[in-house]
């Protein structure tokens, strides 16, 4: 449910298949596309399941008072830029999938 476009980098890879979208997880960098934060690339700090939101470093909303808190942007507004394959059992599922 919370998955999201992987970048043309690893659309065009000739060494390796990869899906069209993948499940967005805490540690990847995307690149937002749509909204008041167009443009800006980043961490995803966290991934609430519950809203279906997820938070990127630097995207941050003034409150009222003036503090400043995480801004809760839907995975379809970001294209991931860089995997974070530092798990072990995500990692052999991309290469799974591009054996196939």
């Amino acid at each position: 449910m919370i998955a999201s476009h992987l970048s043309s980098k690893y659309l065009e890879d000739a060494k390796h298949y990869y899906p069209r979208s993948a499940v967005v997880r805490k540690g990847d960098t995307v690149k937002i596309v749509r909204g008041s934060f167009a443009g800006h690339v980043g961490k995803v700090e966290s991934v609430d399941m519950r809203s279906m939101r997820i938070t990127v470093d630097g995207a941050t909303i003034a409150k009222a008072d003036g503090t400043q808190i995480a801004a809760k942007i839907h995975p379809s507004n970001v294209i991931i830029t860089k995997l974070d394959l530092s798990d072990p059992i995500r990692k052999s599922k991309f290469e799974e999938i591009s054996k196939e």
